[in-house]
C-alpha cells in the first residue's frame, strides 16, 4: 500500500449506537457531547443503529481507526477527542476487550 493509498489519518468518523440497549445507558447524551465539542478538521459523528455489543454499550466506534469504546459517559468525550482524535492514541481504559484483546507474557 502507497502513502497515496492509505485514509488520510486526519479524516475519521464517530459512530454512536443509538439502538434501545445503548440509549438506555445514555447513549443520547454521549452523541450530543460529541456534537457539542470542538472537533478536529475532518471528524464526522453520527448516530447509527445497532453496533452488536449491547452488553456494554454505550458503544462508540472510530473509523477508519477501528478502535471500539464501551461503556462511554459523557465525561468521556473529552479524553477520547484529545487523546485519540487529536493525539492519535486510543483510550485504553475504554478500549472494548472483546474486540481489543490484551495480551500480556
Amino acid at each position: 500500500m502507497t502513502p497515496s493509498d492509505s485514509p488520510d489519518p486526519l479524516y475519521r468518523n464517530i459512530s454512536i449506537c443509538q439502538h434501545q440497549s445503548c440509549q438506555r445507558h445514555g447513549s443520547p447524551a454521549v452523541l450530543k457531547a460529541f456534537q457539542q465539542t470542538a472537533l478536529p478538521p475532518g471528524v464526522t459523528v453520527n448516530g447509527t443503529g445497532c453496533l452488536g455489543q449491547c452488553s456494554s454499550g454505550p458503544t462508540v466506534k472510530v473509523n477508519p481507526d477501528n478502535i471500539w469504546y464501551c461503556r462511554v459517559t459523557p465525561a468521556d468525550v473529552p479524553v477520547i477527542v484529545v487523546q485519540h482524535l487529536e493525539n492519535g492514541e486510543p483510550v485504553d481504559a475504554l478500549l472494548n476487550p472483546r474486540i481489543h484483546f490484551k495480551f500480556s507474557f
